[in-house]
């Protein structure tokens, strides 16, 4: 049986990242990552990608959001956690997000989902003279320039190639594959038409300030300070439908003046150099299934992209969810239902190393129970695992097939 080809345009933290999620769930399918630019000159690794936001998006349930962060901050945390997280750039970091007024929500929709969220304390708030209102809580902080080639490495293990090449219309990729994923970013206001999708430039710099710890930001998003692995980010600008790319030295001297009022040993920091980037910006992400026609031949979509400033944050999250939604598109064209049979050996009897091994298909299969487009029969399966709270399936270890019932 031939093997469907997916190929993925983009190859920005959002689209490696969904590039891998298939790789590893679905290894009957061969995987490309197709771009004109991978790292270190893709916007991602501009980011200062740390795990934390504002409000929730307008027009996409809190919750759904929820889904998103939480995905992506439990499988960051896990790296963090691992023997991998120097290579892949990725680090726990404590702080403070601060606000000039009291917020009508003092607690943001993720915040049970970082690590030791909490309000400042008077003591604490007395440093920010400026500020009324702080919240201190422990994240995760993602450093792209190491996180992305650690993604590549992990695409490559699971059998995905790396494509350098150029897309001017996604029409043109229909008759070499059978799947196409458009995480293009703010190239998709030409790829997929969406006049929503607009350029949202940001400068930051980079400075050698060992001493900082911990990081502060300001809740408008203009003005944070995270330290890193090897130097600290500071920012920054949020300029609408502005694509300059040109280091604008006027930002420059506003990002230092608003930073060393937040922390004024700054004034002791090395400057390393600047950057800039061009954020995908649009109201919402878009992420859904669509159908490309060309000479007779439908080719399932799936549109992943216009994350903004959560591209980060909702990357492993949205990810997944563009998984499922590839797998409907697969089989979903002519009003077909996937229906997925696994079958699994006793739980009795699986050591915990397997366990640990089958956490990423784990997720998975529990996203497949909870979707309303898909069937999941489970055979063999103790009664205690699926009765809830779903804690783990040893999925990896076991023989699956898939067949396709039409849908009546």
């Amino acid at each position: 049986m031939p093997r469907v080809r997916v190929v993925v345009v983009g190859a920005g933290v959002v689209g490696l990242s969904t590039a891998v999620c298939i790789a590893e769930a679905l290894p009957q399918c061969s995987v490309t990552v197709l771009a004109d630019r991978f790292s270190p000159y893709t916007t991602s690794d501009i980011a200062a990608g740390i795990i934390m936001g504002g409000a929730p998006l307008p027009d996409i349930a809190v919750e759904r959001q929820r889904r998103w962060f939480k995905d992506t901050f439990d499988h960051l945390l896990a790296i963090a956690q691992s023997k991998e997280a120097s290579e892949a750039g990725v680090l726990l970091t404590s702080g403070w997000q601060v606000f000039r007024e009291v917020p009508s929500e003092r607690k943001p929709f993720w915040a049970d989902d970082v690590l030791g969220f909490r309000l400042m304390t008077e003591a604490e708030l007395r440093r920010f003279p400026q500020h009324k209102f702080g919240q201190a809580l422990t994240t995760v902080k993602c450093e792209c320039p190491f996180y992305l080639p650690w993604l590549e490495k992990r695409f490559k293990r699971a059998g995905g190639v790396l494509k350098h090449g150029h897309v001017a219309d996604l029409l043109e990729l229909c008759h070499g594959y059978d799947v196409v994923v458009n995480c293009s970013g703010l190239a998709a206001r030409a790829l997929a038409g969406d006049s929503e999708v607009q350029a949202v430039r940001g400068q930051i710099l980079r400075v050698h300030a060992p001493w900082l710890k911990h990081f502060i930001r300001d809740s408008d998003g203009h003005t944070y300070i995270y330290p890193g692995r090897d130097s600290v980010t500071i920012g920054g600008t949020r300029q609408e439908g502005d694509w300059r790319l040109a280091v604008d030295p006027r930002d420059t001297e506003g990002i230092l003046e608003r930073c060393h009022q937040l922390e004024p040993s700054l004034h002791g920091s090395v400057h390393l150099g600047e950057l800039v980037g061009l954020r995908p910006g649009r109201a919402c992400p878009r992420l859904e299934r669509a159908l490309l026609e060309t000479q007779g031949r439908r080719v399932p979509v799936v549109h992943n992209y216009g994350h903004g400033g959560w591209g980060v944050s909702f990357s492993w999250g949205t990810a997944l969810e563009a998984l499922q939604l590839k797998e409907r598109g697969m089989k979903g064209q002519s009003g077909e239902r996937m229906r997925v049979t696994w079958t699994l050996v006793d739980a009795e009897h699986i050591g915990e190393e397997v366990r640990q091994q089958s956490l990423q298909q784990e997720k998975h299969i529990l996203q497949l129970l909870q979707h309303p487009h898909q069937q999941v029969v489970l055979q063999n399966v103790p009664l205690g695992p699926l009765q809830g709270p779903f804690t783990w399936l040893p999925v990896r270890h076991t023989q699956h097939k898939r067949v396709t019932d039409k849908v009546t």
